[in-house]
């Protein structure tokens, strides 16, 4: 059949999906995608996958796609983070049998898509993406999609989405923060910037950001004109948001528990998913919150839920009537509702002006953790210090390497190139010399066949001859591929 696109791929593939589930790292697996789906989601996206991983490793690929095989988990897209044209077609040809598009994320903002260059940290690299999507257009049996974040200037935001459309984008999911809003520094996502993209293009655009509940949909569809909203953090605490519904939070723990049962995933996945749905009891029950933390088999997480429900329950039966939510919450703690992040003012009002009123610590700043004192270093680096007291986090008592002079890594401390031992041994293969630090002798094999050509006892027989000859032959190979 003929590839669909545009508005024919969402009517008829994606059956004009209105309520989304954004592709989320390690929180938007098939068991999580399924409860979604029960409760009122149309569409949804895997978590990002990496295409390079994806390409070599049949692993990656069993446990994140193949292995989850479910009638029930379509339409889906398959999302990948990718900053190489090859390597992203190829590794979504692997993928396209098992999915209905594939998603190009273009929106990532964290440290670690920084370090790879991918996500949002394309975003000025137009060349290079039109070259991806053109390909994967070319190659690809299912349409390519993106997901994007916004620059601050309007009009440049909608000269990016029309050179992606035009590149062969098929569906634009606009995210309306900039790549330096996240975390306590997110604000308001500017839907002013996704109504522009969207009178801009003509292909299909989802919105994303700002999304805790039906009312926010139905109003983004109506100001935006969009033609779905996707929704990340408010699906996590509240998977029937889209169903419009706010249900007890034990409810959601419990059928999504079920659905691990027979679609197993990863501990810390259950973990993180509970911990979202639990978020505001979690903030009553602090010892409870330790136990989550700490179990180690589903069983335990079961457990844990369990006594939750339990509390929640006994809480129910004792409370007062006309008794209000506190906190300043729209809901009692017990019932699925909206976690709003606190901004950079509220998080210091919170953890007090210095950081350490109410026994709650700030985050720490490198320095602190520089000199060593136990009380400022990382969770991590606290149970390294009690496993080895007498280990030192001081950067100045480590060692310090000299750099390879070709690629930066710690050179050899015996090497006559002063390189690591991949770049000397590249240097002495083509120069025929020889690093005694590296146990590289190129040179003295090759004057050794040399010599062994020209001896009497290189013609002792016709045997003896053939061995000599062949190994003569092999050393000119070498010494001509090195002066090539």
């Amino acid at each position: 059949m003929p590839k669909l696109r545009g508005e024919a791929f969402w009517r008829e593939t994606l059956r004009s999906a209105h309520y989304v589930v954004a592709p989320m790292v390690d929180q938007s697996e098939l068991a999580w995608r399924l409860l979604s789906r029960r409760h009122g989601a149309q569409l949804c996206y895997t978590p990002m996958l990496h295409a390079q991983v994806f390409l070599r490793d049949a692993n990656y690929r069993r446990e994140n796609l193949y292995g989850e095989a479910c009638a029930e988990d379509r339409p889906l897209i398959v999302q990948f983070c990718a900053n190489d044209p090859e390597v992203f077609v190829q590794a979504a040809l692997l993928a396209q049998d098992y999915c209905d598009a594939i998603d190009l994320n273009l929106g990532c903002p964290q440290m670690i898509a920084k370090r790879g260059h991918y996500g949002a940290f394309l975003q000025e690299e137009w060349d290079l993406l039109q070259r991806m999507i053109l390909l994967a257009n070319e190659k690809l049996s299912v349409p390519i999609t993106c997901k994007i974040r916004v620059f601050p200037d309007i009009d440049k935001t909608v000269k990016y989405a029309q050179m992606l459309e035009k590149a062969g984008c098929q569906l634009l999911t606009v995210h309306g923060r900039t790549k330096e809003q996240k975390g306590p520094l997110a604000g308001v996502a500017s839907w002013e910037h996704i109504q522009a993209v969207r009178k801009a293009v003509n292909i299909p655009v989802f919105a994303n950001g700002n999304i805790q509940c039906l009312s926010d949909v139905e109003e983004c569809i109506r100001k935006t004109g969009v033609h779905g909203v996707m929704s990340a953090e408010g699906n996590l605490h509240n998977p029937a948001l889209f169903e419009g519904r706010n249900p007890l939070v034990w409810e959601m723990a419990e059928e999504y528990l079920e659905i691990v049962q027979k679609y197993p995933c990863p501990l810390s996945y259950v973990r993180a998913h509970l911990f979202k749905l639990w978020h505001h009891t979690l903030q009553v029950y602090q010892q409870l919150r330790e136990e989550l933390a700490k179990v180690k088999t589903l069983e335990g997480i079961v457990d844990v839920n369990r006594e939750l429900k339990l509390r929640c329950q006994e809480e129910i039966a004792n409370q007062k009537e006309g008794e209000k939510p506190k906190e300043g919450l729209p809901f009692f703690h017990w019932i699925c509702q909206p976690y709003i992040r606190p901004g950079p003012k509220e998080r210091c009002k919170e953890n007090g002006a210095s950081g350490t009123e109410k026994g709650v610590r700030g985050k720490r700043t490198l320095e602190e953790e520089e000199d060593g004192n136990s009380e400022l270093l990382s969770k991590n680096k606290q149970k390294k210090k009690l496993r080895n007291p007498n280990k030192s986090f001081d950067p100045s008592l480590k060692p310090k390497y000299a750099k390879c002079d070709q690629c930066g890594n710690p050179k050899g401390n015996k090497c006559v190139f002063n390189m690591c031992r991949g770049c000397c041994k590249k240097r002495a293969f083509k120069e025929t010399a020889d690093c005694p630090g590296h146990g590289l002798l190129f040179k003295t094999k090759y004057e050794k066949s040399l010599s062994w050509q020209h001896s009497p006892r290189g013609i002792q027989s016709p045997e003896m001859s053939r061995r000599g000859e062949a190994e003569v032959g092999e050393a000119m190979v070498l010494k001509e591929a090195g002066d090539s």
